[in-house]
């Protein structure tokens, strides 16, 4: 089977079912597993590789107006690949290509390719994601095993959360210019790290957020994983983040708990790393009770020796 992914979460869950060698075209911003990065690419973006946060938010603001998705496909490439099956996502109005692109672009392809749709918003629904593809794909009873470890992760983490008395209030940001707060699966992941998050809700979409609803939260850990950004990208913007009136008063500040977290290989790519996402949060949260595997890294740390908040800290 010729399979295209149309999103990198969906290239993570096609290789994590043991697909890889069947992937034949990604999209643009694919990177994971590493390999994937040598195939061809079916998509490209309209975002400027040089733009802002406010730029980019402003452009993907502009694009919602008109239903129109930030990504395109590149149909001759896409039809010299011939795909016998295409993942895709309706989640996200502007961070893929637009639905009605994809369809209207297997019904042109010869032999009209099997398209399936990836709509999660919880963790579970992830899993049933694992268990579509690999349904697809002539896989199911692997996909039932890896949805087997994956969960079986995921309870280990409850287990020990169990343990806990003391939640901290937690707010995980999905972007700094302008602040969002997390959505879908994130605040969820919070729940079972061991905090209580107080602005994103579970199940619900991401959203931009007034910074008073943050100062009114008054978070004890700030985790800033921002969508689609590395961790060296997300840190470029933290003056921005200092620069937003109170921000030293937050308890996070005073007690030195703000993290960053890789935001383009966790959080926001609802697949297999979602996982890991909940591994490397539950330790930042409860060190004590839960270790970060040896696999991750993990999370940067923000401290008051940290010269991007030396000045607002009066360091």
């Amino acid at each position: 089977m010729r399979i295209v992914s149309l999103l990198p979460s969906a290239t993570e869950i096609v290789c994590e079912l043991g697909l890889g060698e069947k992937l034949v075209g990604v999209t643009h911003e694919c990177d994971y597993p590493p390999f994937v990065t040598d195939l061809p690419k079916v998509t490209r973006t309209l975002i400027p590789h040089d733009a802002s946060s406010g730029e980019i938010d402003a452009l993907v603001r502009e694009r919602l107006k008109t239903q129109r998705a930030l990504y395109t496909l590149d149909l001759s490439t896409l039809e010299r690949l011939g795909p016998e099956l295409i993942v895709t996502q309706a989640l996200c109005d502007v961070c893929a290509v637009a639905e009605a692109e994809v369809t209207a672009a297997a019904c042109s392809l010869p032999g009209r390719p099997m398209v399936v749709n990836l709509e999660p918003m919880r963790l579970e629904e992830v899993f049933d994601c694992l268990r579509l593809v690999g349904a697809a794909a002539g896989r199911q009873d692997h996909a039932e095993v890896v949805i087997a470890n994956l969960r079986g992760r995921v309870q280990t983490v409850e287990a020990r959360t169990s343990q806990i008395t003391l939640r901290p209030r937690v707010v995980l940001l999905e972007w700094i210019d302008p602040p969002f707060c997390s959505g879908h699966w994130s605040p969820e992941l919070v729940r079972i790290a061991g905090g209580t998050e107080m602005v994103g809700q579970e199940g619900k979409a991401s959203r931009t957020t007034t910074w008073q609803e943050i100062l009114n939260a008054d978070p004890e850990v700030l985790v800033i994983a921002c969508c689609g950004f590395t961790t060296e990208r997300t840190l470029a913007d933290i003056p921005i983040l200092t620069g937003y009136p109170g921000f030293a008063d937050l308890a996070c500040v005073r007690n030195h708990q703000l993290y960053v977290i890789d935001g383009k290989a966790y959080f926001s790519r609802p697949g297999p790393r979602l996982v890991d996402s909940l591994e490397i949060l539950a330790h930042i949260l409860h060190p004590d009770f839960h270790a970060l595997p040896t696999h991750l890294q993990p999370a940067y740390r923000l401290t008051a020796d940290t010269l991007l908040l030396g000045e607002v800290l009066g360091t």
